[in-house]
């Protein structure tokens, strides 16, 4: 184990520590004056984002599996290339499968801490044209994680989809509300895919949810009367919103979720999917970024 420490011109102290991590997976531990994160280099994957006096803010499974090439279940997996299943390929695209790269870290004026990785080379990456995919993730009394895609061929164009797919702890999924996301055309993966217009100003999530909406770029918020808090997702550069619940009968059925879990989670996640996906010209980029920020429930 190692440990960098460094202070801000504020005076706020900022540290990393460079860990073993569950299953022996490295990882990084990063404080703030404000908050606390770990950051597994797998997938350059948060699991763990918690402000001083506040509950976490993100979910993570107690079954999940912590093992070189398999996905951690909760936290905030980056989905990329591709959502979902591709015939002949695995789920949610390589990108979080991969050991990344760590380039540099160092702390703001502000306060804040800021990493940034890079996906490295990989066979999986010679079926797309060549690129760059760099991810900072900035811990403060906000997480806010910024994936960079820049297509670096000089011929051809780059298709791809991207998500943060990030899992919210919540006291008991039935009370609470999703806000953000009236009169937006979704996708219902519960029904077959089925096109939909959301008519509800609060969601409130009481058997299996699995949508994606599309054409938004609208903030959402999660509102959790047990916790009493409020939880904020602005985003940018992000056309989609997927929201998702296992319920009772799905989380029985995946071996890295416990039966009961659903109750404390919910994902919204952001990104670029489906018909939102994004096409990048060559020697362009694209800047997905989402911010996270929490209080209390007024």
């Amino acid at each position: 184990m190692s440990e960098a420490e460094k202070k801000s011109e504020a005076g706020g102290p900022g540290r990393v520590a460079f860990l073993d991590g569950r299953g022996e997976l490295p990882m990084l531990e990063i404080s703030t004056a404000w908050s606390t994160a770990e950051i597994y280099f797998q997938g350059a994957h948060v699991t763990h984002f918690k402000k001083r006096n506040e509950p976490p803010l993100l979910f993570l499974s107690q079954c999940s599996r912590f093992a070189e090439g398999q996905p951690i279940r909760g936290g905030v997996p980056v989905v990329f290339p591709w959502f979902g299943p591709r015939e002949g390929l695995g789920q949610h695209g390589f990108a979080r499968l991969k050991a990344w790269e760590l380039k540099e870290f160092a702390p703001a004026p502000n306060g804040s801490f800021s990493v940034r990785f890079r996906l490295p080379d990989c066979p999986e990456a010679s079926a797309f044209p060549s690129f760059t995919a760099d991810y900072v993730v900035t811990v403060s009394e906000t997480l806010k994680l910024e994936l960079a895609v820049t297509n670096t061929s000089t011929a051809d164009e780059f298709v791809f989809e991207d998500c943060l797919h990030t899992y919210f702890e919540v006291g008991d999924i039935r009370a609470v509300s999703i806000g953000g996301l009236n009169r937006t055309i979704y996708l219902d993966k519960v029904a077959n895919f089925a096109q939909q217009t959301e008519t509800d100003d609060a969601i409130r999530i009481t058997s299996e949810v699995d949508r994606i909406y599309l054409n938004t770029s609208a903030p959402v918020e999660i509102l959790d009367s047990r916790l009493g808090r409020k939880i904020r997702i602005e985003k940018q550069a992000s056309l989609s919103t997927v929201v998702w619940n296992p319920w009772i009968a799905k989380a029985q059925q995946m071996p890295d979720f416990g039966n009961e879990e659903y109750e404390r989670m919910v994902c919204v996640e952001s990104g670029n999917i489906g018909s939102n996906q994004i096409r990048l010209p060559p020697g362009e980029s694209s800047r997905l970024t989402v911010e996270l920020s929490s209080g209390p429930l007024r």
